[in-house]
């Protein structure tokens, strides 16, 4: 096949092609992540799987780059490049429920939102990730952590098939029957081996939950980290939910004079039966006096997006993260120091447990590896102003730094930030050789780079 143009490209396309000559490209070419500033050559909008196999086609047969972009909410920026192409999924966000299987099929441009909201209506839901707006795919193709793993499993734990396109332009199916080597490292191994158009999942009866934000005083959050740890360890697998430091928004539950000031948090998620609830949460209030709260019965649509108010687009990010085996005195000690120092009201650190049915799978039955982790630490440095970068990335770093030696040596493939590639072995443990053979058999002119690149087989 020789040079497509981008005239050709436009013709092969039910969607819209986007160009640096039309109007719309400074919104097509933008990306949460306000600090990534990139001018692509070509931004396909695309309304279905054939205008994906079109843009990958076209990168391809151009020697161009190739972001694929899904939420947008990827912080390192994979989902738009300089000089390159733009699969923009955005547009494909159909979400269809079986509820009779009890599963659901969504588009790869899908929201957790839109997962959600499709889902609820027939009291079913899988784990999905904390904020509402992220893409599905990114989420689940990168492990997918969510208030509801301890009891389900990880996103891609209840993933049943996808539907893919390949760097030669193929659509293919990746499940368990068909190339079930795809499927294997499809879940945690991120967009390295294709554009996923679908993800075919496995929904569970949970519908309305019990829970909400409890805030604690500094003072009392070396107590509420030891004793969250030491209790989430053995408790009911459906309490989820996480320990955070957060400085505290503007909310009517909270006092107008603590506005602002930095408080421990536990955000918590109970999806049992609801009049269980209180009783479920009753040992976080045991751990410490609570300042305020914002917990009772709700759809658990609305804890999954309860914060989405704090991450709008355009935000400032850098992000950094590792799993953790066991949250050591000398860890929180790190964490003391430097998680009260939160820069603005949309940082925060959240320390995920990852242990109940993620610990259920084995470490090589996924491509998601850290199956004996029991925490997945994420330090999400987020501000408004370009003009703070410097001090903020500097207070990412040095908590990062403080906390990684009481962590393990790999982290969070979706946590990750653009400066991270040096760790892609470790984030992989024992999976990588085998994650770079199944590169090599998909993509092995490493096509789909553009993400914490797993490098072909040679």
């Amino acid at each position: 096949m020789g040079k497509l143009s981008i005239d050709q490209l436009r013709e092969r396309v039910r969607g819209t092609v986007v160009t640096p000559d039309d109007d719309a490209y400074e919104e097509a070419r933008a990306v949460n992540n306000a600090m990534i500033d990139r001018r692509p050559a070509a931004v396909v909008r695309c309304a279905n799987t054939g205008d994906v196999m079109a843009a990958v086609d076209f990168a391809r047969e151009n020697g161009l780059d190739l972001a694929v972009r899904g939420g947008g909410h990827s912080v390192p920026g994979f989902g738009t490049c300089d000089d390159g192409v733009v699969a923009d999924l955005s547009g494909m966000r159909g979400v269809r429920v079986d509820a009779a299987r009890r599963t659901a099929r969504a588009e790869g441009g899908a929201t957790w939102g839109d997962f959600n909201a499709a889902t609820y209506a027939y009291g079913l839901a899988t784990t999905g990730g904390i904020i509402s707006t992220t893409g599905i795919g990114g989420l689940t193709l990168g492990g997918g952590i969510g208030y509801l793993c301890r009891g389900l499993g990880l996103s891609c734990d209840n993933l049943i098939s996808a539907d893919v396109v390949t760097a030669d332009g193929r659509a293919v199916v990746a499940s368990e029957e068909e190339n079930p080597d795809l499927f294997w490292a499809l879940r945690g191994g991120s967009g390295n081996f294709g554009a996923v158009t679908s993800f075919e999942y496995r929904l569970s009866p949970v519908k309305d939950i019990y829970g909400g934000p409890m805030l604690f005083e500094l003072d009392d959050a070396a107590t509420v980290l030891k004793s969250f740890a030491e209790y989430i360890a053995d408790a009911p697998e459906q309490l989820g939910g996480f320990p955070a430091f957060q400085l505290a928004p503007p909310l009517p539950f909270i006092p107008a004079d603590r506005h602002g000031d930095p408080f421990a948090l536990i955000v918590a998620c109970w999806s049992g039966p609801l009049d269980e609830g209180e009783r479920a949460l009753q040992a976080f209030h045991d751990f410490a006096p609570v300042v305020a709260e914002h917990v009772g019965p709700m759809p658990y649509p609305a804890l999954n997006s309860a914060f989405d108010a704090l991450v709008p687009p355009g935000l400032q990010h850098y992000w950094k993260a590792n799993f953790v085996t066991e949250l050591t005195d000398s860890a929180i000690e790190a964490h003391l120091v430097h998680g009260p120092k939160l820069p603005v009201v949309n940082s925060t650190v959240h320390i995920y447990p990852v242990n109940g049915a993620c610990h259920r799978v084995g470490a090589d039955e996924t491509a998601f590896a850290y199956r004996d982790a029991n925490f997945a630490t994420v330090i999400a440095g987020m501000w408004p102003d370009p003009a703070d970068n410097d001090a903020n990335i500097a207070w990412v770093r040095d908590y990062y730094e403080a906390t990684a030696p009481h962590s393990e040596e790999g982290g969070y493939i979706n946590f990750m930030a653009e400066d991270d590639q040096s760790r892609i072995r470790a984030n992989y443990k024992g999976n990588y050789d085998r994650l770079a053979e199944v590169k090599r058999t998909y993509d092995p002119g490493n096509l789909f780079h553009l993400n914490q690149n797993i490098q072909p087989a040679a």
